[in-house]
């Protein structure tokens, strides 16, 4: 680990010295590409530069206690070879996190799709929850959303939708959100007070660009229809919506929000290319199981992954069994506490993973 830490460190000071030349600056791709490479190995490069001078403190510390007589300086010197050594000890637990492979997806923007599962009416309107959720999750890390398809209910609630959410590490913080989410409660309409049990689904993908997933038109159709439901503007009195088939796989994108037919053909084209792109990636998992049974799940949609019990005000994931009794304060978006927890317990099991290769 060490070895490769230097030639990381060596890395770094070459580029610095790169970016100080002059003719640098005049080949823009060339400074877009150093700068990237310098913004990603600085919090490697730094940690190491703590870890190497809590090292050194700890041998200089053990250097002085061997001559050292006076009990009071000695005392000293073990308390801050004590607090060197636990730094020390911290910083490379760091670095061996962020020495890990990096998801070359995770500084994506994401396309989420939300879809009501078990429980009518109740499910569709939590749905419509769990939308607003990380709709005000984006908002508090401005992030910016952008609605692709929506189909409601007429009650408020959603039986489908799909937006994307445009933000620097969007993938790399929402990817552990896919599964089934699971609400109990007693529904407005009950009037016995009894509590039910309903489910929604949600698909966390990572937008995918024709770099990443060559789309071939010619196996795509297209066809266009008036848009229904709330119109306004020419949206529903002209053929501006559009719905997409992609024969090979029987996958069919709606697109209708937008009064531009062109634009909707885009969005249902951002859809499709990643749903395709997510499919390749769990292809790849599958074939790569071992290492997949040794990570948090990113994609399973048939994995039940937490449960939201308004009785109880609690919030609990069962992956990780973390239970949290902030039911109002999760689906007002605060949900850093969940998945800072998931990608702790990812970096643990990933970090054991390598251990039992090594």
């Amino acid at each position: 680990m060490f070895d490769r830490l230097e030639d990381l460190l060596n890395r770094f000071e070459e580029i610095m010295n790169e970016l100080g030349e002059p003719d640098v600056t005049a080949d823009p791709s060339r400074f877009q590409r150093l700068m990237k490479e310098q913004s990603d190995l600085t919090p490697l490069v730094d940690t190491y530069k703590d870890y190497k001078d809590a090292e050194k403190t700890i041998q200089d510390s053990l250097s002085m206690l061997e001559e050292e007589k006076d009990p009071e300086m000695r005392e000293m010197l073990k308390e801050e070879l004590s607090d060197a050594r636990s730094r020390s000890a911290e910083l490379e637990k760091q670095l061996k996190i962020l020495l890990l492979p990096k998801d070359p997806n995770d500084e994506k923007n994401v396309i989420v799709e939300i879809r009501a599962g078990a429980g009518g009416d109740e499910a569709a309107l939590f749905a419509a929850e769990v939308y607003r959720m990380y709709v005000k999750y984006s908002e508090a890390r401005h992030w910016k959303t952008e609605m692709l398809s929506l189909n409601e209910n007429g009650l408020g609630g959603f039986k489908e939708a799909t937006f994307m959410i445009n933000g620097n590490g969007a993938y790399s913080r929402l990817k552990y959100e896919s599964g089934v989410h699971r609400v109990q409660r007693v529904p407005e309409t009950e009037s016995g007070g009894r509590i039910h049990t309903s489910t929604c689904t949600v698909a966390i993908m990572p937008e995918a660009e024709e770099i990443d997933f060559h789309l071939d038109l010619s196996e795509c159709r297209f066809d266009v229809f008036r848009a229904s439901g709330n119109g306004g503007q020419c949206v529903n009195t002209t053929d501006s919506a559009v719905r997409l088939t992609h024969i090979p796989t029987g996958i069919v994108i709606s697109c209708q929000d937008e009064k531009s037919q062109l634009k909707n053909k885009d969005k249902a084209l951002k859809v499709l290319r990643s749903r395709l792109y997510e499919m390749e990636l769990e292809k790849r998992h599958d074939e790569e199981a071992k290492e997949r049974r040794s990570q948090i799940g990113t994609g399973d949609r048939s994995e039940k992954i937490r449960t939201y019990n308004f009785p109880q005000g609690r919030v609990t994931d069962h992956r990780i069994k973390l239970t949290l009794h902030q039911l109002q304060n999760v689906l007002d978006g605060n949900l850093d506490e969940i998945i800072d927890s998931l990608t702790a317990a990812d970096q643990a099991a990933r970090l054991s993973h390598l251990g039992e290769t090594a």
